[in-house]
């Protein structure tokens, strides 16, 4: 098991999550953060502290997309440690569905 960001963090990214992880498995892209399936040690410290609920465990049926997704840019994006600034409209994106087709794939700045 590992866990993964899903489309409840697209344009969010709030970032509350980043400085619990013990590992510095977190990675930055524009509008959206991943957690590196293989960095991950499963501690799920980063779940509860999630505004968004935008965190999952891999075991939740249905998050296959979500977990190549994750794989993937992670192995792209650069690594990110401490919490920065959410995007000025993070608040306007909370909750809302159907966000997927808004992931950019284009790296943030990241930290590491």
């Amino acid at each position: 098991m590992t866990f993964i960001v899903t489309e409840g963090c697209i344009n969010c990214k709030l970032q509350d999550c980043i400085e619990v992880c013990p590992v510095d498995c977190f990675y930055e892209g524009e509008n959206f953060l991943v957690i590196h399936p293989d960095e991950c040690i499963d501690c799920g410290v980063c779940e509860p502290e999630c505004p968004e609920d935008a965190i999952k465990a891999d075991t939740e049926p249905g998050l296959e997309k979500w977990l190549e997704i994750n794989t993937r840019l992670a192995n792209i994006w650069p690594n990110i440690t401490a919490q920065g600034e959410p995007p000025a409209d993070a608040k306007d994106w909370s909750g809302r569905p159907g966000k997927e087709a808004l992931l950019s794939e284009r790296p943030g700045r990241g930290d590491g």
